[in-house]
């Protein structure tokens, strides 16, 4: 796997649908190497950090062979690295081969996976569409969360290289299946129990798959 771009943003203020809003989800490539740390990259921040950013959210990577499917669904749109607010644009697997708590080396940090991206109304603002959000998760090109183990320097051009995986997991599409099925079957029910023994999935995030399931089963 391969580190195509690496992509920054400050938060500014936007207009959508009449008011001013702050959003962090403008990113742009930048040259040269950048410092990973715990929280985020050098010349990198979040808006609202009561639902982005985090340790568990310190880094968002994104696929670029997924650029190709979104090219050909929004005609006239011309998008570039980091068009989906992304801070790693990728060259590397799709969501099923990727899996929850696979760490890597990239540059001189390392990294682990540890969540699918639940994409959030800002997401339409920087498309200027509504229904964005919904064809996001819809076509579960989701990418992935990482937390930082060791911090480090990061460019593109880095290989990203898997050490470790965890014995249990979960891939982030199995996540982003469980989250959006509307019912549960023998598999789903084998996927929640090994997600919810995935050391590296946050605690919230086994927390909604409970609350899924509760709902699910009183339904």
């Amino acid at each position: 796997m391969k580190l195509v771009s690496v992509n920054c943003g400050l938060p500014r203020e936007v207009v959508w649908h009449g008011r001013t809003i702050t959003t962090g989800i403008f990113k742009e490539p930048v040259n040269g190497r950048v410092a990973l740390r715990k929280l985020n990259l050098d010349g990198d921040r979040q808006a609202d950090l009561s639902v982005h950013g985090g340790v568990a959210k310190a880094v968002y990577c994104y696929q670029l062979c997924h650029y190709g499917s979104w090219n050909a669904e929004l005609p006239g749109r011309e998008l570039s690295a980091g068009s989906f607010g992304e801070n790693f644009t990728i060259d590397g697997p799709t969501e099923g081969s990727i899996r929850i708590g696979d760490t890597f080396t990239v540059g001189s940090s390392v990294v682990t996976v540890t969540q699918p991206r639940l994409p959030c109304y800002k997401l339409g603002v920087k498309f200027q569409s509504d229904d964005m959000v919904k064809r996001f998760l819809e076509s579960r090109r989701t990418g992935f969360y990482l937390s930082v183990a060791r911090e480090g320097e990061v460019g593109a051009g880095d290989e990203m290289r898997l050490i470790e995986s965890e014995p249990v997991s979960v891939s982030v599409a199995d996540i982003t299946h469980l989250y959006t099925a509307k019912q549960y079957n023998s598999e789903d029910m084998d996927l929640l129990q090994r997600a919810l023994t995935t050391a590296s999935l946050p605690d919230s995030w086994k927390e909604r798959l409970r609350q899924g399931l509760q709902q699910r089963a009183g339904a």
